[in-house]
């Protein structure tokens, strides 16, 4: 359960003290992480919710994004929402998306639009779909009858019951919050609730991977100390998982998500951060039983813009790609940082820079390459706030300026995208009029400046992505 924090160090530990994923590529269908995940599966899709830091970008309904390599998400319907709650609080928070036994996906989300930490919700929202395309059979489905929320609900199959697992975070008699467990065929009839993970202080956005190694693991957000950590049993029974590894946080950290690489035994566990709010941090393993994580470089990683609490589940080539022809790719990119890959270009009072995300205006960092000005096979970025708008370079710093339809402005406008200078997977940007100068930044501030040393290969080096 992640949410935009006003003060930004506020985190719903104190309102809680107020108030008292996996994917792996099997030859037979398994429950792992929450998920089941298929032998033909080759790519990701992503489920969340948005805000920015001064709520320019909050919207409270499902946004969805695909990816092939579980690090660098493509946002679906321009990072629009493809379904949204038409009932109880009116939004929703914490997505899950679960493929079931029969192949076909279920939604499940908290009741509740906005940051009203009092609202008291029993219930949560459920949709049913056969392929993330169309959504059917909304309902909400009451869980309890405690005056308390129903927080992050997540599932799994619990084989040894021929049901669906269906865990939750709320504040039961004990006065502190713990993850709730409700057993259920459907997703419409529950039976009663139960404590599945008490460890005696609050706990909340449990994540589960089932069977690996014959060891179920859960991952929650210890509220005490704003981290991320482990518990695992032998059994999926409540009350039997034990605690273990070490916490993990950067910042504030909550909403734990964990996904195996489809092409290796790479473990991942993405985090939702609320201290700055609306960024994805992500951790690497290749033991999941160790407990010892390592931070992924954020170079090797993208996350949907705005996005919270993020679930991720394993897709089909096909899957993906009717996902796309659905919801449509973006109309426009963002361009990261090679050397510091916490920041985006974007524009300000009109000036071109490199900004850490997130910020707001969130669109000053959006742009349309379009065919160059000057030359159509090279590039010019057009605002998407400011359509108007184009960079240019003007006395070598670049600024966002309105087209006069001289052949100079045109000129200034215009870019070649070339092999990146300090690594060729990435992108760098030579000036078409004066083409021994690229684009690179300078006191973060955009530049067009001849390369010659290390760092200002670095500096000339962008990602383009979402």
């Amino acid at each position: 359960m992640s949410f935009s924090s006003r003060p930004r160090a506020l985190s719903r530990r104190s309102f809680l003290g107020a108030s008292a994923a996996t994917s792996v590529a099997l030859a037979a269908d398994l429950s792992l992480g929450a998920r089941t995940a298929h032998a033909a599966d080759s790519a990701y899709v992503m489920g969340y919710f948005t805000e920015s830091p001064l709520n320019n970008g909050n919207d409270y309904g499902l946004h969805l994004a695909v990816s092939t390599d579980s690090l660098n998400w493509m946002p679906l319907n321009q990072n629009a929402p493809v379904v949204t709650p038409t009932a109880g609080a009116g939004g929703l928070r914490d997505p899950f998306i679960l493929r079931k036994q029969d192949g076909t996906f279920v939604v499940l989300a908290t009741d509740l639009k906005g940051t009203d930490w009092g609202y008291n919700s029993q219930y949560i929202h459920v949709w049913d779909s056969a392929d993330l395309r169309t959504f059917t059979n909304y309902r909400r489905p009451k869980l309890h009858d405690m005056a308390t929320h129903s927080w992050a609900p997540e599932a799994f199959w619990d084989a040894s019951r021929s049901q669906y697992a269906l865990i939750y975070s709320s504040v039961n008699s004990t006065g502190h919050s713990v993850i709730m467990v409700n057993y259920t065929t459907d997703f419409l009839t529950v039976s009663a609730p139960q404590v599945f993970f008490d460890p005696g202080y609050d706990v909340i956005d449990g994540d589960m991977a089932v069977g690996v190694n014959g060891v179920n693991y859960l991952f929650f957000k210890n509220s005490a100390t704003g981290g991320l950590i482990g518990a695992r049993s032998t059994s999926l029974n409540p009350g039997s998982f034990v605690p273990f590894g070490s916490s993990l946080a950067h910042g504030g950290t909550e909403a734990p998500t964990l996904v195996k690489s489809l092409t290796s035994n790479t473990w991942y566990l993405w985090g939702d951060t609320y201290t700055p709010n609306g960024v994805l941090y992500a951790w690497r393993t290749d033991d999941l039983a160790a407990g010892s994580w390592t931070p992924v470089d954020q170079r090797l990683y993208t996350h949907p813009l705005n996005a919270k609490h993020c679930t991720i589940a394993t897709i089909t080539a096909g899957q993906h790609s009717n996902l796309v022809t659905r919801w449509g790719a973006p109309a426009w990119n963002r361009l990261k940082s090679y050397n510091f890959p916490d920041r985006y270009v974007r524009h300000a009072n009109l000036i071109a820079r490199l900004d850490t995300y997130p910020f707001d205006p969130y669109p000053d960092s959006q742009w349309k390459l379009v065919p160059g000005l000057a030359d159509a096979s090279g590039v010019s970025f057009q605002s998407v706030n400011y359509p108007t708008r184009y960079l240019r370079h003007f006395n070598y710093a670049l600024r966002l300026d309105e087209s006069d339809g001289t052949a100079g402005f045109a000129a200034d406008a215009t870019f070649h995208r070339v092999a990146g200078l300090a690594d060729a997977s990435w992108t760098s940007f030579r000036s078409h009029n004066n083409p021994t100068r690229y684009i690179r930044h300078s006191g973060y501030a955009l530049r067009t400046d001849p390369v010659v040393t290390a760092t200002d290969r670095a500096d000339a080096t962008f990602s383009v992505g979402y």
